[in-house]
């Protein structure tokens, strides 16, 4: 049960995350999300567009897996590390605050999955 509630939040952060990059992105909540410029997040809406949509992929997989009950065991494994691998690679070029966004609960319900909690 903690693992699916876990995961149900690693799922909607990243749900808020692809509206953030694919509709707020130029709006001043997406600039102050991310910490940009009017001028450089023009520049960039169609970048984020895309990085949203792989956002939304992530989101796409971790419901499936989370619908699939037990049987999306694996799947829920596979997208939980994704969502892990892209924090770290986020944390690491852009800005540690990724690692505590999306890594970080990504990881903690990669454990109690695996854990079986």
């Amino acid at each position: 049960m903690v693992a699916t509630v876990l995961i149900a939040v690693v799922a909607l952060i990243h749900a808020y995350i692809v509206v953030l990059e694919m509709v707020l992105w130029t709006t001043p909540r997406g600039r102050k999300a991310f910490g940009m410029s009017v001028e450089k997040a023009e520049l960039t809406k169609v970048l984020a567009a895309n990085q949203g949509l792989y956002n939304g992929f992530l989101v796409a997989g971790l419901a499936w897996g989370l619908w699939l009950g037990e049987p999306g065991f694996q799947i829920k494994i596979f997208f939980l590390a994704c969502v892990v691998v892209a924090g770290l690679y986020g944390a690491a070029t852009v800005s540690r605050k990724i690692l505590l966004i999306q890594a970080l609960p990504a990881g903690l319900a990669l454990a109690a999955l695996l854990l079986g909690v």
